[in-house]
């Protein structure tokens, strides 16, 4: 498999030196991990996972140290410099990852956080990143059915709830009715796909939808009552925050799943505490 500049790659150790080891990168030749980033044991032969990049210099070299995101992702970045060139984000590397002027959608400021989608310049080799990041997604038809399990990044809030992108591909809506708990942006978490709209929007839900997320949670609060002596002061009216520390769902699913339980005979109901049965 050819060596990708930007991402991680196993590559072997080939030949070691006092200042580190040298890597085999196929066409891209030997690449250096410095000796600081050396596991422990690593020897002549081993292979490392490392992410492949270009140092301050322009070399090409390699770290056991992971960005927070590689080239051909999304991510919610914070830029910590701006200079004549472009601004400059912090990815979780030493070299900072460069936004050029051109290919900033709004004007960068030093602390803001903006969601970057990050790429590799055929030209110059150098790994660098666009605020222009709308016209990269929804670029295909979403291939999801409702309940699909997906991976979305918090980006903007709106009016109406926050901009998600989900797996790198395709832009969805997390209505604030949905969005249960606090959420950060550039916040990574599991989504599932709520409804797919006749214009191709998507609506997303942090909690699997249907009766389908009710029914997962019945024996954990039972199980819960068990831990808790058989009873509980989490009832229907205990506040959202209180209900997701626990059980991690709505205060909606929540109640559904007393009212199930309640149904079943399985547990009673008061405005003081739930009792198991």
């Amino acid at each position: 498999m050819a060596t990708q500049i930007g991402r991680l790659n196993t590559l072997r150790v080939v030949k070691e030196k006092e200042f580190g080891v040298y890597l085999d990168a196929a066409e891209l030749g030997e690449i250096l991990l410095p000796r600081r980033y050396l596991p422990k044991g690593l020897q002549i032969g081993d292979d490392v996972e490392v992410f492949v990049y270009l140092d301050s210099d322009d070399k090409l070299i390699s770290t056991t140290e992971f960005p927070k995101a590689q080239v051909g992702e999304f991510a919610a970045l914070t830029a910590v410099a701006v200079n004549q060139v472009g601004a400059f984000f912090d990815w979780g590397l030493p070299k900072d990852l460069l936004v050029p002027f051109s290919q900033q959608k709004n004007r960068v400021e030093e602390g803001e956080t903006h969601l970057l989608f990050i790429y590799l310049d055929n030209i110059t080799n150098r790994i660098v990143a666009t605020t222009r990041v709308d016209a990269l997604l929804n670029r295909e038809e979403a291939p999801y059915r409702v309940g699909d399990k997906v991976n979305i990044i918090i980006g903007d809030k709106t009016n109406i709830g926050f901009k998600c992108v989900i797996d790198h591909r395709f832009w969805g809506v997390l209505f604030f009715e949905d969005a249960f708990r606090q959420l950060r942006k550039g916040e990574k978490t599991t989504g599932f796909i709520k409804r797919i709209r006749e214009d191709g929007k998507i609506d997303l839900s942090l909690q699997e939808v249907g009766y389908k997320k009710v029914r997962n949670i019945l024996d954990d609060i039972l199980d819960y009552l068990d831990a808790q002596g058989g009873e509980s002061p989490l009832t229907d009216k205990a506040s959202p925050e209180a209900i997701y520390a626990v059980f991690k769902v709505s205060k909606a699913t929540y109640k559904k799943a007393l009212g199930a339980l309640y149904k079943d005979k399985k547990i009673l109901l008061s405005k003081e505490k739930i009792t198991k049965v």
